[in-house]
């Protein structure tokens, strides 16, 4: 498939332990690579990518679609502006519920190996990414994790606290056994302003000095992504798809290059880290930097 001239981009949807070798390999034969999240499952791996890219002179694009929703962006941009004021607080809550039967259904899911964690790695990155994206870099990092109610090799229930560098203060709780799951919820809290980001649509928004709120709530069945992958919405991905595919023809960056799809990664390393130490852990973690599984390199 990659000896064809005729194929300009591929897009890795393989197993998360999967994505360096099949990214690595499709640029080096001249390829444009979307990859899936997480980028990889270790910093050494993903820093070869974003390498191999800029030696072969091809975009690298890792998905993260919710940066595309409109609700995400209008928040992403009154922090940026200082409408928020001082930035005091973020939050990350992804309580969804995979039963058993999920990770039976393939033999790399809930492994180290092959999935590189758990509820956060897999399902919470999302909503991690978000948080630092608005919020902006991480100091520290505190954490705890679990395997509490699933036959899995890695987490099921993690919550840690966080420290940025601006001084605010976050907080992530994810799971993947709370019945029957509920919605992911980001909520961004300032000293002029605050807002909560429901299942991608915006519940609370208030600026101080400013006459726009949140007049109603559409109601919809919020906790179906939380307990079913297959309803999870697509138009965030088909965003994205379509911004990498006007990279290419624009000879631009990607609107997510690599060294975005490896910031929520790094947080995610050192929630495991705490959570197997019990110290609090400092970013930025060293390159060689692995996964709490000393077997994966």
């Amino acid at each position: 498939m990659l000896a064809r001239k005729d194929l300009d981009a591929v897009h890795v949807c393989t197993p998360s332990g999967l994505h360096g070798a099949n990214s690595i390999a499709a640029m080096k034969a001249g390829k444009h690579v979307l990859c899936e999240k997480p980028m990889e499952i270790t910093l050494e791996r993903a820093d070869a990518m974003i390498d191999t890219a800029r030696k072969a002179g091809v975009k690298l694009g890792i998905i993260s679609q919710h940066r595309f929703n409109p609700n995400i962006r209008k928040v992403k941009e009154a922090v940026e502006s200082g409408r928020f004021g001082v930035m005091v607080l973020g939050d990350a809550s992804i309580k969804w519920y995979r039963p058993q039967s999920y990770y039976d259904s393939g033999a790399w899911r809930g492994t180290w190996e092959m999935d590189g964690g758990g509820c956060l790695m897999n399902q919470g990155i999302h909503y991690i990414d978000m948080l630092q994206w608005i919020m902006g870099p991480v100091n520290r990092v505190f954490a705890r994790t679990n395997t509490r109610a699933r036959n899995i090799e890695v987490e099921d229930i993690a919550i840690a606290s966080l420290e940025f560098e601006n001084g605010a203060f976050g907080n992530i709780m994810g799971s993947t056994c709370i019945y029957p799951g509920m919605p992911e919820r980001l909520e961004i809290h300032g000293t002029k302003g605050s807002a909560v980001v429901e299942k991608s649509e915006l519940t609370f928004w208030e600026v101080e000095g400013e006459e726009e709120k949140i007049a109603g709530i559409e109601k919809k069945d919020s906790t179906a992504a939380a307990r079913d992958p297959m309803k999870i919405d697509a138009s965030g991905h088909q965003a994205q798809i379509r911004d990498f595919a006007r990279a290419i023809f624009e000879n631009r960056d990607p609107a997510i290059p690599g060294r975005e799809g490896r910031r929520p990664l790094e947080i995610i390393l050192a929630v495991y880290e705490s959570g197997k130490s019990g110290r609090e852990v400092s970013l930025p973690l060293p390159t060689s930097f692995g996964s709490p599984n000393p077997d994966i390199i």
